[in-house]
């Protein structure tokens, strides 16, 4: 059964309930018997800990999982890209070759 955060808009009460996710929401306050005790917001209470299946499944990388997004620092190195390749083509001259004549 999940955990839901309630708070009183009118005297400030908080409080967490646990109940079935078909049990109609609380709407009277506890504390002041006001009708404006509502349901709030709240974020996720799990951590994915220890070596579960999101940390073995996934091989043929770094094993490693990077703790933010894309990585934002820069070192001032260039990073390690792909080799030029050896049969490129100069961009062609805006000026116009000279004739012989």
């Amino acid at each position: 059964m999940p955990i839901y955060a309630y708070k009183c808009e009118s005297c400030g009460f908080a409080k967490d309930v646990l109940q079935k996710m078909s049990d109609a929401p609380l709407d009277v306050c506890p504390a002041c018997s006001q009708p404006a005790f509502k349901k709030q917001v709240t974020a996720a209470g799990f951590q994915l800990k220890g070596s579960g299946w999101y940390a073995t499944d996934f091989k043929g990388g770094s094993t490693a999982v990077p703790a933010t997004g894309p990585a934002s620092t820069d070192t001032g190195a260039a990073p390690a890209a792909a080799p030029a390749k050896a049969d490129a083509v100069a961009p062609a001259s805006t000026t116009p070759a000279a004739s012989g004549g």
